[in-house]
């Protein structure tokens, strides 16, 4: 089923809405010195908007299921690792999903309850899996040597945590295969069509009655909804399997990742939870009668359209008779992009000095980064109205693994990250609220974090 005339409209508002909070918001960082020659690249983040993604994700999975399934959204912390976001992620009834110590270090500051935790990764140690048993943290193993650690620490901890077992449904590969975890030689989970595989895990658990989930991940940016779908498909069918073959439904609850895509071409949500939803059931109707409590692990598409990168312009040049605007945000913040652009552009939005929109006819130019070599550009070719000396740049859709991950060529310092709130309309009297999600790393933190303790350590 097709969106219809109001669901267009619907996502159209929401687009225009957003944007207008960001133009309102990018205005008062200039006037107000947010943005400045000691803080030349900002972070900020649009609460309106990430409490609007959680409202349309809960409202499509509500909608579809009986009542009283039971469903935790647990946000993939490896999106933002940002102690603020998944506070305010918690407040909003969402769980944390975390792929390692620290990640479940900041979901435990956050004041996440273990029982919103689910702990994934194709690395736990035994010190993990130890920590994650004892707080009542759910697992996934990733694979039967993992099963293996689990049976000894179970028999010596007992079973409060969730635990099941991940498994690749080996559907195929996405646009981007660095990040489609579904192909038929993927590092994550027990391969399903492996010889002898299924086999395998439908023994595991007749075997060990405290396993009493199932996990899949077959989404990622570049996967379309449908091989998304399918995998999820699989993973249901075995579960159906794994009952089965128990005589009781011992498996009652499904673990099905996240990966939903993001559109990074216009101000438009889409595909939505809505649509996520809508061709799941088409795919698995069986997920949403309610005899399965579903676990749901989204990060970007929570947290994408929300985050927007400012930086100053400190000068700008030609080369080959291109326009060349060298800014201060560049690798450090943008690495995906900056490393693989076909994979990962960004729409950049351009505003004059004092925070407005810049206009004039479309000139194709560079938008380069601060970092020591060539290819540290935002965008190339891109027509924008001609940026000039002074002005500030906008790399939008930044809310998710931009900002929050920062990778530090030419020891360029981790950048502030600010929450805002702000009226929709351009022209509305309210006020721009901000409020410091992390404050800017300074020079002296730089140094003291690359061993200036330990200055003479190598000297005779």
């Amino acid at each position: 089923m097709g969106k219809t005339e109001t669901d267009m409209t619907d996502i159209q508002d929401r687009g225009a809405a957003a944007a207008a909070r960001r133009h309102r918001a990018v205005r008062a960082a200039v006037v107000e010195g947010l943005i400045s020659d000691e803080q030349p690249v900002v972070g900020l983040l649009d609460v309106a908007g990430i409490r609007e993604s959680v409202a349309t994700l809960r409202t499509a999975f509500e909608e579809a299921l009986p009542a009283g399934t039971p469903v935790l959204h647990a946000f993939a912390v490896k999106a933002s690792p940002l102690v603020p976001v998944v506070r305010l992620l918690r407040e909003l009834g969402v769980g944390a999903e975390v792929a390692s110590p620290g990640e479940l270090a900041l979901a435990r500051a956050a004041g996440m309850p273990a029982a919103s935790v689910v702990l994934d990764s194709p690395a736990k140690t035994t010190g993990e899996l130890r920590e994650a048993l004892s707080l009542g943290i759910a697992v996934n193993a990733d694979n039967r040597q993992e099963l293996a650690r689990l049976d000894a620490l179970v028999a010596e901890l007992g079973t409060r945590s969730p635990i099941g077992v991940r498994v690749n449904p080996q559907t195929g590969t996405g646009s981007i295969g660095a990040l489609s975890t579904a192909t038929s030689t993927s590092k994550f989970g027990v391969a399903l069509r492996d010889p002898g595989a299924r086999e395998w895990v439908v023994r595991a658990y007749t075997e060990r009655p405290w396993l009493t989930r199932l996990h899949a991940h077959s989404g990622s940016q570049g996967v379309p909804l449908a091989l998304i779908a399918e995998g999820i498909k699989a993973l249901y069918e075995l579960a159906e399997e794994i009952n089965t073959a128990a005589g009781r439904q011992q498996v009652d609850t499904l673990d099905i990742g996240g990966g939903l895509p993001v559109n990074f071409a216009s101000e438009e949500h889409t595909p939505g939870y809505a649509d996520y939803v809508r061709v799941l059931k088409e795919t698995v109707p069986g997920l949403f009668d309610g005899r399965y409590g579903l676990v749901t692990e989204f990060g970007r598409s929570l947290l994408a359209k929300h985050g927007t990168i400012l930086a100053k312009v400190e000068y700008t040049k030609s080369a080959g008779a291109r326009p060349i605007a060298v800014t201060h945000a560049g690798v450090q913040v943008a690495t995906r992009t900056v490393y693989a652009p076909e994979s990962w552009p960004l729409r950049i939005a351009a505003y004059d000095a004092k925070g407005e929109p810049r206009t004039g006819e479309p000139v194709a130019q560079d938008v380069a980064g601060p970092a020591c070599f060539a290819g540290d550009l935002l965008a190339t070719d891109r027509p924008l109205p001609l940026i000039e000396q002074g002005d500030v740049v906008a790399a939008l859709d930044t809310g998710a693994y931009y900002f929050a991950h920062h990778y530090a060529y030419n020891s360029l310092p981790r950048p502030g990250v600010y929450g805002f709130t702000a009226p929709e309309a351009q022209t509305a009297d309210g006020p721009v609220g901000f409020a410091t999600v992390r404050t800017p790393q300074t020079v002296e933190e730089i140094v003291a974090e690359s061993g200036a303790e330990h200055t003479d350590a190598l000297l005779p």
